[in-house]
């Protein structure tokens, strides 16, 4: 009689087939991001090219652009995506590092290298988006949760995202009319939401509008889950 499998080796099974099942309706997906990284094999630490197509939660790699033969796939899920310093020799370096790993050996990062730092910027942020993870996220978060997560970034009293939206406004819109009452441009609020979301902390440029910058705080107040004026409470 075969022994059953571990609840853990289980789950890892289901998810797999789960991936080659979804293979056929993923391939006409519309791809988030290709193009071509170098990608560090594991045992030898040598530099392959491949050509990678990101679609849905999954990554994949391939000899060619024509993406006739899958090399070796990633999913996403769980997984972790960070920038990482680089040296001499090995420039615009990112990893992946699976979230899922075995109580025996943890399963290997992916470290992948772009041709230059934007490309790499723009594959980090595209997982990121793919992954769909809100742990770097400030949107939605209560201010405590913020405040801890941001500590890496030195000491402050506020979060990053209030902080650089009241010096831009105080340096670019003291003079307008309508800072908070009228709106900005939705496009690039979005786009700077999910910069901050993924982890980011980026600077507006001078030519933003100063009308987007105030959209883009009162956006950030209101998905607060307590509000800055707090909800009232009994007293004692």
């Amino acid at each position: 009689i075969r022994p059953l499998a571990s609840r853990s080796k289980m789950t890892k099974e289901f998810r797999y087939f789960s991936y080659l099942k979804l293979d056929s309706s993923r391939s006409m997906e519309k791809p988030l991001k290709t193009g071509w990284l170098k990608k560090q094999r594991s045992i030898v630490k040598n530099w392959q090219l491949r050509f990678f197509v990101l679609r849905g939660n999954v990554l994949t790699y391939h000899k060619d652009d024509r993406e006739s033969a899958v090399q070796g796939t990633i999913p996403l899920f769980s997984c972790h995506v960070n920038e990482l310093p680089s040296n001499a020799d090995d420039k615009f370096l990112f990893e992946i590092i699976p979230g899922d790993t075995d109580r025996e050996r943890e399963r290997e990062a992916y470290v992948l290298m772009a041709t230059s730092q934007s490309e790499m910027e723009e594959w980090v942020r595209s997982i990121r988006k793919a992954i769909g993870s809100r742990s770097n996220g400030v949107f939605g978060k209560s201010l405590s949760d913020i405040m801890v997560y941001e500590k890496k970034f030195g000491p402050r009293l506020v979060p990053i995202l209030v902080e650089k939206c009241a010096e831009f406004i105080r340096e670019h819109g003291l003079n307008e009319e309508g800072i908070f009452r009228l709106p900005g441009q939705d496009n690039q609020v979005k786009q700077f939401r999910e910069a901050f979301d993924a982890g980011e902390r980026p600077s507006f440029p001078c030519d933003t509008d100063v009308h987007t910058v105030g959209s883009l705080l009162k956006l950030y107040l209101r998905e607060l889950p307590e509000p800055v004026v707090t909800w009232p409470r009994s007293w004692e």
